[in-house]
């Protein structure tokens, strides 16, 4: 009874049928979209997804104990996300968000390695499999709602160059680098010395071999480091889709570091995902996809930002981008799913169904967005206006087009 009462307050919208162990079936939604079926499998399964929704109905989809009888996931994620907003949110004690905050994402040079390995050191052929052909493993930026993927992530490394502002022969630091596409594009296109940093032994090897095979490894320097243990100094600072990894209580360490490790004139770019307001990282997602993971409001960034004596120089709010993003990783990893069964199993091809799923409707129904904040620690380090952004951007595609 606790879960249809609270599947019959929640569904509001769609066509959902669901079998319940017993015999009994329940209809949910207002009968709008496509026809879904599912089936519970068990008593138990049905009071652990009554008990912890948020848990156990990504458990119980990767095994067995939620079966899709006539829809696929991702119409079932696309119906969950849809009815999100009917789902009362519930009030944090202070005591639950100090446990997560302190426990959880203390991320210590040790626990933030481990963290990193569960997620980014499985096989790099999974990720080839969906990804861009550069691997780029962040949101895409998409100037024109046609471009591909490729075009996107390219637009997305123009994009942020341009804001970085960089010139022939500066050194720049890219703190988790991942598979080191952005900072050998950064080194072939402006013309700067790289130093990339990971926690992660799978991507290290990827982006050292991917440089010496485009005659970049001069130029273009990957190295297992903490950022923590980065010596400097640097005229550019770039961190994208690492910041999640910090975790709360190491803030202001991460941009003391980088106030730091930056020039007097120099320019730092951080590019994240963000939540409108202080929350807790969902507990599947922690449990199964990023342990230690969070993604920040602005209003827990900014002030660690203000304290390390650094000036906000610029900051963009992306969207819609990273659900059109993960809309094309969602799309090539069911066209590869056999592929990668192989390489793993059909219980991890069901776990990343969900969270490929999941992830793209919290960024199309559940608010969640990407932040890039400019910083520096002069008034003057950037021009006055943001032209300079749209011109460089420009430029330097006309630049690529010619190499093309």
């Amino acid at each position: 009874m606790g879960l249809q009462l609270l599947l019959e307050n929640i569904v509001r919208e769609g066509d959902l049928t669901l079998k319940l162990p017993g015999g009994r079936t329940l209809k949910l939604g207002d009968g709008t979209g496509p026809r879904l079926v599912a089936r519970i499998t068990s008593n138990v399964w049905a009071a652990r997804i009554a008990a912890k929704p948020g848990l156990a109905v990504g458990e119980a989809y990767m095994d067995g104990g939620l079966v899709l009888e006539e829809s696929d996931v991702a119409q079932f994620i696309d119906l969950v996300g849809a009815n999100a907003k009917n789902r009362k949110r519930r009030r944090r004690g202070r005591l639950e968000l100090w446990w997560r905050e302190r426990m959880k994402e203390a991320n210590d040079r040790l626990t933030a390695r481990k963290n990193v390995a569960h997620h980014y050191d499985l096989s790099d052929e999974l990720y080839r499999r969906f990804l861009d052909a550069d691997m780029q493993y962040s949101c895409a930026y998409f100037a024109r709602p046609d471009m591909t993927l490729e075009e996107a992530q390219a637009a997305k490394k123009r994009h942020i160059a341009a804001k970085l502002l960089i010139e022939p022969g500066m050194k720049v630091l890219d703190i988790g680098c991942g598979w080191g596409g952005l900072a050998m594009t950064l080194a072939e296109e402006t013309g700067a010395e790289v130093d990339g940093v990971t926690l992660s032994v799978e991507q290290l090897a990827v982006a050292k071999q991917r440089a010496e095979q485009r005659g970049l490894s001069h130029r273009a320097r990957f190295s297992l480091t903490d950022y923590r243990e980065v010596a400097g100094p640097y005229d550019r600072i770039v961190s994208v889709g690492m910041f999640e990894h910090v975790g709360r209580p190491n803030y202001q360490d991460y941009f003391d570091g980088v106030a730091r490790l930056l020039k007097d004139d120099g320019v730092a770019l951080i590019h994240a995902i963000g939540r409108p307001e202080v929350g807790v990282t969902n507990a599947w997602i922690d449990k199964y996809i990023f342990p230690g993971g969070y993604s920040p409001a602005l209003s827990e960034v900014l002030p660690a930002i203000e304290r390390a004596g650094l000036i906000v120089t610029d900051l963009e709010i992306l969207r819609l981008h990273y659900a059109e993003t993960l809309k094309h990783w969602r799309a090539r990893f069911a066209a590869a799913r056999a592929d990668i069964a192989k390489l793993y199993d059909e219980r991890f091809c069901r776990m990343w169904e969900f969270y490929l799923g999941i992830a793209e409707q919290s960024f199309r129904a559940r608010r969640q967005y990407v932040w890039q904040v400019q910083v520096a620690k002069r008034v003057d380090a950037v021009p006055i206006t943001r032209d300079y952004i749209a011109e460089t951007e420009d430029r330097l595609a006309a630049d690529a087009q010619k190499v093309a």
